[in-house]
């Protein structure tokens, strides 16, 4: 496992969920102290080298956090060994992370929502082919994640 904590936030494009949960991660672990490393990436090479969905953005920059910088993605094989924790934002992305998982992998993977205690299973829902609004449902759901995730590692699980 890698000598420091480090999360990487995977769902399907890389252009929403995922650098959503990134930034809320960010945000969250900035308020706890905890040095940890993160990134996002996707599971589906449609976006790769493009900015996170302009929808995305701006329901980051209206909650304090600007992803305009970030850059879509693919999982690799050696993400397995450099993060200790692989969190996917649905049960779809998970499989295809435990599919693809080389046999010397470390990280530990889960659902983002499993580490709050009543939403355990749940995907967060994609936004993409919805309104606007979407964005902001999603945003309260990497929050929430985000911030038990934190806690979590903060407490050393």
């Amino acid at each position: 496992m890698a000598a420091k904590t480090s999360v990487l936030f995977v769902c399907l494009g890389n252009i929403c969920r995922s650098p959503l949960a990134e930034a809320a991660f960010r945000a969250e672990a900035r308020k706890l102290g905890l040095d940890v490393e993160v990134d996002s990436a996707g599971t589906g090479d449609w976006h790769v080298g493009e900015p996170p969905d302009r929808r995305a953005q701006a329901v980051a920059r209206k909650n304090g956090e600007e992803i305009g910088g970030y850059r879509a993605r693919l999982v690799t094989p050696d993400d397995f060994r450099r993060f200790t924790h692989i969190v996917a934002l649905d049960g779809s992305n998970l499989s295809v992370l435990r599919s693809m998982r080389p046999s010397d992998g470390t990280a530990k993977l889960a659902l983002l929502l499993d580490y709050v205690d009543e939403r355990r299973g749940e995907a967060v829902a994609d936004p993409y082919y919805g309104e606007e609004a979407g964005f902001d449902t999603t945003w309260a759901d990497v929050t929430e994640g985000a911030q038990a995730l934190a806690r979590a590692i903060a407490a050393g699980q």
